[in-house]
């Protein structure tokens, strides 16, 4: 009579629980998940026999990098074939030791704990040492970034030339800190991210393998929160499934994530791009009441306005968006009625708060000023209507947003000196210089606009340099040096200087200051004239405004004019001030020097 197995006694354990994460690891070049690129290399490599002695593997967390590092050393000692194989058996003692490791001849090395240069120097006596059965020594090093500098100095040499029967495999996270003359040794493949649509697929099999039940919602959610890390997502799932009963449910993966559900994200950005603060921030504070991580409730934030980004920029026909089904809708319609600099702001606010919540206590306080700003957006002046409305003329103080969008009023510019009338045969330049300035800062006594023409040339360009004077003074100096300036075309003037005047010509023909000139231009004209600037190229060209010096050349003149300009001007409202005293020589209204020397060599008189 046969005796029966016995039953386990009561109270043993029972046998070791095996997480997904490593139930499941890839064991083949062919289940790379994701790195393709690299699976492929590594396989024709071994295919061709032009496998290196020394790779390195550099990518995010979980992606791939140490079960790449076992297949290959699987496949480079696998011992049913007489050959480094690209498909390893799986069932030879060797490829069962790797998998456990339990290789003597695959040693995996934590660079964090054996970081010394101590332990590099032992790993240098024992390669020389032949592999027990396999064909190669193999070391995996991981986390070789943790190593300290002598380590790498010691690894150096040993890297470079190892014996045939060795091979190295470094992996790490961080690669920016290894030396260069560790990466020049190796050849260096980068895992990449895995796509949330590949992660899904995998969690979808696992699982059916596993037996349970989950809505595709869950597990997209689980893909999208591992933010492209197989082994996170693994990890989470295993979690889900330990905690869930039954069927795995959105709602389920949201209570273990403390992430909000979607129709309350939905809430939140309506009541955001609405301008809804008060609504935004009770739906805060309820959420908080519940439970809810706050840094994973912006991260939800983050990825929805990124959605409102992409379908903003490509159409609802973007590629796969980071939100959930039910969520596409509404962000197709929200992305109409908000502007893309808009979204780009709030993406900025939303990236901006999970950088300053990492070692803060006041998380809850850092997303509701995030909300608020994103509710004031909609009232917020762009950077271009700013500078139109600074640009007017008269406007003293700077233009305020204030909560209906309306500038805050100003005061009303004061009534600028009036100078005396230049005679007409000191020039144009001369008549516009010293002509009455505009009433209320208009270039145009606040009346109406000069078109452009042969018979208003002159007067469009009295006015103009009259009110670039008011506007931009430097530029104005440097009008001073025009030697002439036509009407090349409708809507066209070109405006040309001494070829010895090169700073004068340079400063207008920039960008700012024919920018600058232009607005000028169009603010007398009415109409958007192209200007060009040249140099002269006829003989011995003179400024125009030089005729006009013997005018300006006595302190009293220069005196009366002095309060025109902005700098003087501001100096007399603001302290009362009074000019009692023109030194000689000082004359701002002056062309500048010529640039070139006399045949003397002393400077010309400007």
């Amino acid at each position: 009579m046969s005796k029966s197995k016995p039953n386990p006694a009561p109270g043993a354990e029972p046998p070791a629980y095996t997480v997904v994460a490593r139930r499941y690891r890839p064991q083949q070049f062919a289940e790379l998940i994701g790195q393709e690129h690299v699976a492929n290399a590594l396989v024709n490599a071994l295919k061709s026999g032009r496998v290196a002695h020394a790779y390195l593997f550099t990518g995010a967390r979980g992606v791939g990098k140490t079960s790449a590092a076992r297949i290959l050393a699987k496949a480079l000692n696998c011992m049913k074939s007489d050959r480094p194989t690209a498909t390893p058996c799986d069932e030879c003692d060797s490829c069962r030791a790797v998998m456990t490791g339990d290789d003597v001849d695959v040693l995996e090395i934590d660079g964090a704990s054996n970081n010394k240069v101590e332990e590099v120097r032992d790993l240098r006596q024992n390669v020389g040492f032949r592999p027990a059965r396999g064909r190669y020594k193999i070391y995996i090093i991981d986390e070789v970034h943790m190593l300290s500098t002598s380590a790498f100095n010691a690894l150096l040499k040993t890297l470079e030339e190892p014996p045939e029967h060795v091979k190295f495999i470094l992996a790490t996270t961080e690669v920016q800190k290894i030396p260069i003359t560790i990466l020049s040794r190796c050849q260096r493949f980068d895992f990449a991210h895995v796509g949330p649509a590949k992660i899904f697929d995998q969690l979808k099999r696992i699982v059916e393998r596993e037996g349970h039940l989950a809505d595709d919602d869950a597990l997209r959610l689980v893909a999208r929160r591992a933010a492209g890390s197989m082994r996170d997502s693994q990890s989470l799932l295993d979690q889900l499934l330990a905690s869930a009963q039954g069927k795995l449910t959105t709602e389920q993966v949201s209570a273990v994530l403390g992430t909000a559900a979607d129709d309350r994200v939905i809430e939140l950005a309506r009541a955001v791009i609405g301008g809804d603060a008060r609504a935004a921030l009770d739906l805060i504070a309820a959420w908080v009441d519940r439970g809810l991580q706050i840094g994973e409730l912006v991260d939800q934030l983050v990825e929805y306005w990124r959605a409102l980004m992409l379908v903003s920029c490509g159409g609802p026909e973007v590629r796969e968006l980071p939100v959930s089904s039910n969520q596409f809708e509404v962000v197709k319609t929200q992305a109409q009625s908000v502007s893309l600099d808009t979204i780009l702001a709030g993406l900025e606010v939303l990236t901006a708060t999970k950088a300053r919540m990492r070692g803060s206590a006041h998380t809850q306080v850092l997303l509701e000023m995030a909300v608020v700003r994103l509710c004031r957006l909609g009232d917020l002046r762009s950077l271009d209507q700013l500078v139109q409305a600074l640009s007017q003329p008269g406007v003293q103080s700077a233009v305020v947003a204030t909560g209906a969008g309306t500038p805050a009023p100003t005061r009303a510019a004061a009534p600028v000196p009036v100078a005396a009338e230049a005679a007409k045969k000191n020039g144009p330049l001369a008549g516009a210089l010293t002509a009455k300035p505009a009433e209320n800062g208009s270039p145009n006594n606040g009346t109406s606009t000069v078109p452009l023409s042969e018979s208003t040339l002159q007067d469009v360009w009295n006015r103009f340099y009259r009110y670039a004077g008011e506007r931009y003074p430097i530029l104005a100096k440097h009008l001073n040096s025009v030697s002439s300036y036509a009407i090349s075309a409708p809507n066209s003037l070109v405006i040309r200087f001494p070829s010895s005047y090169s700073e004068s010509h340079d400063t207008c023909s920039a960008e700012t200051g024919s920018l600058r000139l232009a607005d000028a231009l169009k603010k007398v004209t009415g109409q958007t004239i192209a200007l060009r600037f040249e140099r002269d190229r006829a003989p011995n060209s003179q400024p125009l405004v030089r005729e006009a010096q013997p005018s300006l050349a006595s302190r009293g003149d220069v005196k009366q004019l002095l309060p025109s300009l902005p700098l003087f001007k501001k100096a007399l409202d603001l302290f009362g001030a009074q000019i009692r005293q023109v030194d000689d020589g000082f004359n701002p209204f002056a062309a500048p020097p010529k640039e070139a020397e006399t045949k003397d060599g002393t400077d010309e008189e400007g």
